[in-house]
């Protein structure tokens, strides 16, 4: 599945990984060929493979918070590349701390912990190639969860904050729904109803349609309350 289209200055690959299908992305500049890998929860082999398939050269890792699923093979691929990492908000600090002893009991032995090279703060912006992604960070599924936004491309990773048809979970430590529904509306939505977006599972979709028919963000839903 390539998105968004060949013309503008990015492309991208989604790769599912791990056994809860995390939907890693590969993100690059077209002109440089340079690439980021967000959120690597695992199967670094397969990554790896995907990169070299494609003729990019790994610039950065970029994490959209600290769970298992998104963020468990980034150890690793940083000792096979040497990229540095950017992300998450450092509010889920406590989160990859954790990624190890939740790797034992989730059946992913190999997830490790790690140290981000770039904490990120709402507002930041991390570069890649010749392009920039906006970071807007949206807590609520974590306390330290991260958006990243490309302006010209009308597309962002928004993690397990949004999805087609429903949005992230809220019943984790520090997990928060009445910040998760203040970040979808008053961070997300605002960036136009033609943004489309990969979400932390499943298939991709736009704000616009979530805003039509989301069960739980939809205007309509939202209105009624």
């Amino acid at each position: 599945m390539n998105a968004p289209q060949p013309t503008l200055p990015i492309r991208a690959v989604i790769a599912p990984v791990t056994p809860l299908q995390q939907n890693c992305t590969i993100v690059w500049c077209v002109k440089t060929m340079k690439a980021a890998v967000i959120d690597p929860g695992g199967e670094v082999p397969r990554l790896l493979q995907a990169l070299k398939d494609q003729g990019l050269t790994l610039e950065k890792i970029w994490i959209t918070h600290g769970h298992l699923d998104h963020a468990g093979g980034t150890a690793a691929l940083k000792e096979a590349t040497g990229a540095p990492i950017e992300g998450p908000h450092p509010d889920d600090a406590f989160w990859i701390e954790d990624i190890e002893s939740s790797g034992a009991r989730w059946g992913m032995p190999d997830a490790r912990s790690f140290i981000p090279d770039r904490w990120l703060q709402d507002g930041d912006v991390v570069t890649l190639g010749e392009t920039e992604f906006e970071v807007i960070h949206c807590p609520g599924h974590t306390p330290g969860h991260v958006v990243f936004f490309h302006r010209q491309a009308r597309f962002a990773q928004v993690g397990d904050v949004l999805f087609q048809g429903s949005i992230g979970r809220t019943d984790f430590p520090r997990g928060n729904h009445a910040d998760l529904i203040a970040s979808i509306t008053k961070k997300l939505w605002p960036l136009g109803e033609d943004v489309r977006f990969v979400p932390g599972h499943g298939p991709m979709s736009t704000f616009g349609q979530e805003r039509r028919s989301n069960p739980f963000v939809a205007d309509a839903v939202l209105a009624d309350e």
